[in-house]
C-alpha cells in the first residue's frame, strides 16, 4: 500500500501541485497519479449533513433572483423588498416547519432551522427578518404559550398576517435578561396586566420588526403580582391598529441606519401604563389566577428563568449555520477567484502565475476552509442535538442544559471566524473584493452584529466556562485540598504530557534533533486530542483552584475574585469549543469510508487541529507541554499539509454546493476566467506571429 501521506508533489509545467488550467477553465488532475481523489458528489452531501434534503429545497428558494438581495438599494427600498420576500416564504410555507403539524406545520424542528439559515446567502437580511418573525416572535408564543395561544395566535403568525417583534433586549440591558426594567403588574380589580416602561433605560431596542411593520409583540417584563416580583416573563402585546398608527400608550423610534441588516426595520418600543388581558401571559412556566395568585411547575425562580429563555436557544442554532454559510460562501468566491487569478512570472518568462500556489496566499484561505468544515460538521451534530430536545427524544434538564452551553460555546467561535473570514477573503481578492458585486463587503457589515445578537460572544463563553466549572466542582464534591492540589499536579505534570504519548515525541526530538522525526506522532488523531484537551482541563483545574474559596467571601469579594479571572474563564471557554468542533471533524473522517475522500479529510482535519496548537504555542510552551523544536515541528507540518491539500482546493468548496445563482460573485462565476483567457491568448498571438515588443531589459542568453 503507498502511504500517500509521505509521496511529495512533483512539479509540472503549469503551476506546481495545482489543478491544471485550460483556456476552457479548470481541469481537477493533480499532478502526482496515485494522489488522492475526492468523491465529490458524496462529500458534498456529507456536507448537506443530517437535514441534506432540507436544505437544497431551501437552495432552490435562494436561487431565485427576487429573493436576492440588490445592492446598493436604499434602506427604505431594502426594507420594503424583504418585506415583499417573507410574504414568498410564507406562501411557500418554507418557514413552517418547526410549528404544529394541527396548524400546518411539520414538527421538524431540526429540518426548520436548516432551511432558516440557508438564507443567508440570499441575504443575510431576510434571514434574520424571517428569524424574528417566526424563529423569535413565532417561537416564543409556540414555546412559552399554551394551547390556547397556539389556536389564537400562531395561525396569523405563520401566515405573516401579524408581522411580530421580540421584545426583549432594551436599551440599558442586553445580555443581563434579568435586569430587564420593563414591568408587567398584575391588577386584579380589572383582571389586566399593566406594561410599563418606568425609565428611559427601560425601552425596549434594537428590535425587528418594531420600527414599521409589527403589529404585535411578545414582550419581556417583570411580572409583578399582589407585591412579589416573579421574574421576567412573557406577554403578547398588540402594538398597531389597522393603520400602522400605535396603539394608545405605545410609542416608539426608528433606530435608522445600521453598520449592516438595513433591509430590517430595526426600532425602539416604550409602554405607558398599557393594559392587557390577564390570558395573554404566555403562561406555560408561570400563570397567575384571577385572584392575583402565581403558580408555576418550576418551583426555583432561577431555574425557572433559564428553562424559559432555554426554549429560546433556537436563534443561537441558527446563527452558528448561517455564519458557517457565510465563511463557506467567502472561501468558494476566494479560493476560485485565486485558482484562476494571474499575477507576476515567478517561474515562468510568459505566464504569471496563478495567485494561490504562492504560499502566503494558500496559507491565507486553506487554513480557514479547515475552520469551515469543523464547523460545518460541528454544526450539524448541534443541529441534531436541538431536534433531539425540541421533539422530546431527549428532554432532560442535562438534555437542555447540555444543549444551551453548546450553543453558547459555538455560537462566539463561528460568528468570529466568519467575520475573519470575510475580511481575509475580502483582502484575498484585492481591489476585486472590495467591489460590491462581488459579496465580501456586504457580507462583513451584515455578519458584524452576528457577534452581539442573541448574546454577546464574551458572555456567552463565560457561560460555558461556568459550566466548565461546575462540573468540575461536581467531581470533587467533598475532596479535601489535597485531593485537589493532586489533581492539578497530575495534569500539569502526569496525565496530560507523559501519560498519552506525547512524552515520546518530545524524547524524539531531544534524541535526534530532527523536527522531521516527530511530525508522525502529530498526524495520531491521539496526539492531537491530547494536546488539545489538556489545554482545557488544564486551564479549568487551574481556574477551579483559584477560584475554590470564593463561596465563603462576602458578596462584593467574591465579585472581584471572579472578574480577576474572566480573561482566564473566557479563554478556556473557547479553548473547549475548539476542542467540540475537533472532535466533531473526526469523527466525520471516522465514518468517510471512500479512501481519497477520507485522506484529503485527514489532511483538513489535521490542519485545523495543528492550527489550533500553533495558535496557541505561548500556552504549550510556557506549560511545558511543547518543546521549541516541536513547535517548529508544528508550523512545518502545517506548511507541508498545506501544499498537500492546495491541489484539492476547489474539490473542497466545490463541496460545498453553491450554484452561480448562489454566489452571485462575477470574479467566481466565469468574469476572472474571461479576462485571464483574452489576456493569455492575446500575447500567446502575439509571441507566434513575432509581433511582441523587445522588452528594454536584455534578455539572458544561457
Amino acid at each position: 500500500m503507498v502511504d500517500t501521506a509521505q509521496r511529495p508533489t512533483p512539479a509540472r509545467p503549469d503551476a506546481v501541485g495545482t489543478d491544471i488550467r485550460t483556456d476552457t477553465g479548470p481541469v481537477r488532475v493533480a499532478g502526482d497519479p496515485l494522489a488522492p481523489r475526492i468523491d465529490l458528489p458524496a462529500l458534498s452531501r456529507t456536507l448537506l449533513g443530517t437535514w441534506a434534503d432540507v436544505r437544497l429545497k431551501a437552495r432552490e428558494l435562494t436561487a431565485r433572483p427576487d429573493l436576492q438581495r440588490i445592492e446598493g438599494q436604499s434602506m427604505a427600498d431594502h426594507r420594503l423588498r424583504v418585506l415583499g420576500q417573507l410574504k414568498i416564504l410564507a406562501d411557500n410555507g418554507h418557514v413552517h416547519r418547526a410549528f404544529p403539524s394541527s396548524l400546518g406545520g411539520s414538527d421538524d424542528h431540526g429540518g426548520n432551522i436548516a432551511g432558516f439559515e440557508e438564507l443567508v446567502t440570499a441575504d443575510p437580511s431576510l434571514q434574520i427578518k424571517a428569524g424574528v418573525q417566526w424563529g423569535l416572535f413565532g417561537a416564543a408564543v409556540l414555546h412559552l404559550g399554551t394551547t390556547v395561544h397556539h389556536e389564537t395566535w400562531l395561525p396569523d403568525i405563520m401566515s405573516l398576517a401579524v408581522p411580530g417583534v421580540f421584545a426583549m433586549t432594551e436599551t440599558g440591558h442586553g445580555s443581563d435578561v434579568a435586569a430587564i426594567g420593563t414591568t408587567a403588574t398584575f391588577d386584579v380589580a380589572t383582571g389586566e396586566f399593566v406594561v410599563h416602561t418606568p425609565f428611559r433605560a427601560a425601552w425596549k431596542d434594537y428590535l425587528g420588526n418594531a420600527a414599521i411593520d409589527g403589529t404585535a409583540a411578545v414582550v419581556f417584563a417583570q411580572l409583578i403580582s399582589l407585591g412579589v416580583n416573579h421574574g421576567v416573563h412573557a406577554f403578547y402585546v398588540p402594538l398597531r391598529d389597522s393603520t400602522g398608527a400605535f396603539l394608545p400608550g405605545i410609542g416608539g423610534e426608528d433606530d435608522g441606519l445600521k453598520g449592516g441588516l438595513n433591509g430590517i426595520d430595526n426600532g425602539r418600543l416604550h409602554f405607558d401604563q398599557v393594559r392587557i388581558p390577564r390570558t395573554n401571559l404566555l403562561n406555560r412556566y408561570g400563570d397567575v389566577a384571577v385572584d392575583g395568585s402565581y403558580s408555576s411547575p418550576i418551583g426555583s425562580p432561577g431555574r425557572r428563568f433559564f428553562t424559559m429563555l432555554g426554549t429560546l436557544v433556537q436563534g443561537r442554532v441558527s446563527l452558528d449555520g448561517a455564519a458557517t454559510q457565510a465563511s463557506a460562501l467567502a472561501l468558494t468566491i476566494a479560493i476560485r477567484y485565486g485558482s484562476e487569478r494571474r499575477q507576476f512570472t515567478a517561474g515562468s518568462e510568459t505566464d504569471e502565475e496563478v495567485i494561490l500556489d504562492y504560499q502566503r496566499h494558500q496559507r491565507r484561505l486553506i487554513p480557514r476552509l479547515a475552520t469551515a468544515y469543523a464547523q460545518t460538521f460541528a454544526h450539524d451534530e448541534f443541529l441534531v442535538k436541538f431536534d433531539q430536545v425540541f421533539s422530546g427524544a431527549a428532554a432532560t434538564d442535562i438534555d437542555r442544559q447540555d444543549l444551551e452551553t453548546l450553543a453558547a460555546a459555538l455560537k462566539p467561535l463561528s460568528t468570529w471566524n466568519a467575520l475573519d473570514t470575510l475580511q481575509e477573503s475580502r483582502e484575498a481578492c484585492g481591489g476585486a473584493g472590495f467591489l460590491a458585486e462581488n459579496r465580501f463587503v456586504g457580507l462583513r457589515a451584515d455578519l458584524d452584529v452576528y457577534a452581539t445578537f442573541e448574546g454577546d460572544n464574551n458572555v456567552l463563553l463565560q457561560l460555558v466556562a461556568k459550566r466548565l466549572l461546575t462540573d468540575y466542582n461536581r467531581k470533587f464534591a467533598g475532596a479535601d485540598a489535597g485531593a485537589m492540589a493532586r489533581y492539578v499536579v497530575q495534569q500539569t505534570a502526569g496525565r496530560a504530557y507523559h501519560g498519552t504519548g506525547l512524552r515520546t515525541l518530545g524524547q524524539s526530538v531531544a534524541d535526534f534533533g530532527s523536527t522531521a522525526r516527530s511530525v508522525g506522532a502529530l498526524r495520531e488523531t491521539g496526539t492531537q486530542r491530547a494536546l488539545l484537551t489538556d489545554r482545557v482541563e488544564t486551564m479549568i483545574a487551574a481556574i477551579a483552584q483559584s477560584l475554590r474559596n470564593a463561596s465563603k467571601l462576602p458578596k462584593k469579594e467574591a465579585a472581584a475574585l471572579f472578574n480577576s479571572h474572566q480573561n482566564e474563564l473566557i479563554e478556556a471557554a473557547r479553548a473547549h469549543a475548539e476542542l467540540l468542533q475537533w472532535e466533531a471533524f473526526t469523527r466525520a473522517v471516522e465514518t468517510t469510508t471512500h479512501a481519497g475522500t477520507r485522506q484529503v479529510l485527514t489532511w483538513l482535519r489535521d490542519l485545523f487541529g495543528l492550527r489550533l496548537i500553533e495558535e496557541h504555542a505561548a500556552w504549550y510552551l510556557i506549560n511545558g507541554r511543547l518543546s521549541g523544536k516541536r513547535a517548529l515541528a508544528v508550523t512545518a507540518y502545517i506548511d507541508r499539509i498545506i501544499s498537500r491539500l492546495r491541489p484539492h482546493a476547489l474539490d473542497l468548496v466545490d463541496a460545498f454546493g453553491y450554484a452561480p445563482e448562489h454566489l452571485r460573485a462575477p470574479i467566481a462565476t466565469g468574469a476572472e476566467r474571461e479576462r485571464q483567457v483574452e489576456a493569455r491568448a492575446y500575447y500567446r498571438a502575439q509571441r507566434a506571429a513575432g509581433t511582441a515588443p523587445v522588452p528594454e531589459k536584455p534578455v539572458r542568453r544561457p
